[in-house]
């Protein structure tokens, strides 16, 4: 959650505004001694290991041309790496951990 509050305090509800410190310095991400290098970096911040921190289900929505689209992912415990469980553009409905179906055109407004 820290992250997620550092880009809404430093950008506000547009998240396509990032400050350049929030930016990796390289395509495959950041490394530890990368800290060291940003002052304007809140003073608890971390970097975690996505395969530790991940938990059993994660969705990742994203805004398309036409319309929201939602990546499933869940953790496979034999192997301990995220995998893609299901991709929605209309309305996803799962099971796991809980049942839930969403209209995502209902999201958008205007359409």
């Amino acid at each position: 959650m820290i992250a997620a509050e550092v880009v809404e305090s430093q950008c506000g509800e547009d998240m396509t505004d990032l400050p350049d410190w929030m930016r990796p310095p390289r395509e495959e991400g950041w490394f530890a001694e990368d800290l060291d290098r940003l002052p304007q970096a809140p003073r608890h911040t971390e970097l975690i290991d996505g395969a530790l921190a991940f938990t059993r289900h994660y969705w990742l929505v994203e805004g398309e041309a036409v319309g929201p689209v939602v990546h499933v992912h869940e953790l496979d415990e034999p192997t301990k790496a995220c995998v893609p469980t299901g991709l929605f553009r209309d309305s996803p409905h799962v099971t796991v951990p809980f049942e839930i179906d969403i209209d995502l055109a209902e999201l958008v407004p205007g359409r």
